[in-house]
């Protein structure tokens, strides 16, 4: 994933599908080409290059955002 896209479903209201490695997580923060995820299974926290991170889909209803 680019950066650009990665800080659109940050600041999109609806919920997008982010994997890393094939886990879900959450996006809690990006710094440059870095993002701070939290796995969603654990809650673990982790830095991870935004480059690794995957797109899955867009989940729910009002507010989805279409990328």
């Amino acid at each position: 994933m680019d950066t650009e896209k990665a800080q659109k479903i940050v600041e999109s209201l609806g919920v997008v599908e982010v994997l890393y490695n094939g886990a879900p997580v959450w996006i809690e923060n990006l710094d440059g080409e870095d993002a701070e995820v939290r796995y969603l299974e654990t809650g673990d926290h982790l830095l991870v290059p935004v480059a690794e991170l995957v797109e899955g889909g867009s989940i729910g209803g009002e507010g989805t955002l279409e990328l």
